[in-house]
């Protein structure tokens, strides 16, 4: 007489448990992407409590009707210039710089990012032209108390 067992092995495999961990991480990840929003920060510029010190060969300055004005002896006696001639009197300016140097740049708070982001791509395109390392800083003012 054959001994049968009672308890056969199962091949199948049940994805039940599979789809609903699927959805579940699903719905995780789709919540958690609306809470990101790229706009939600409002820029309340320039304050801030960092100090850098850096070696500083020409100064920019961008007041509240959008001139930019250059000053390159640290003296006060700023040059108005245009955005189109920015480029060529930055590099007149930097060309004889060491690579350490920076332009500081001082905004009015009410000046809009585009202004700034010109001057640092000014900045950037000297770099490329002449192979240097020239930086950017933006000054700011300290915390008001």
């Amino acid at each position: 007489m054959a001994i049968k067992s009672r308890n056969s092995i199962s091949t199948d495999f049940s994805l039940a448990s599979m789809s609903d961990l699927v959805f579940l991480l699903l719905i995780f990840f789709m919540i958690t992407s609306t809470l990101v929003s790229p706009n939600a920060v409002k820029l309340l510029l320039p304050s801030s409590k960092s100090k850098t010190m850096a070696k500083q060969s020409v100064q920019v300055y961008i007041n509240d009707q959008f001139q930019y004005l250059v000053d390159q002896n640290h003296n006060g006696g700023a040059v108005p210039v245009d955005a189109a001639g920015l480029s060529s009197f930055l590099g007149k300016e930097l060309a004889g710089q060491a690579d350490e140097s920076s332009v500081v740049l001082r905004s009015d708070k009410t000046v809009p990012v585009q202004y700034i982001v010109t001057v640092i791509d000014v900045v950037n395109e000297i770099n490329q032209q002449q192979g240097k390392k020239y930086k950017v800083i933006l000054a700011t003012k300290p915390p008001d108390k």
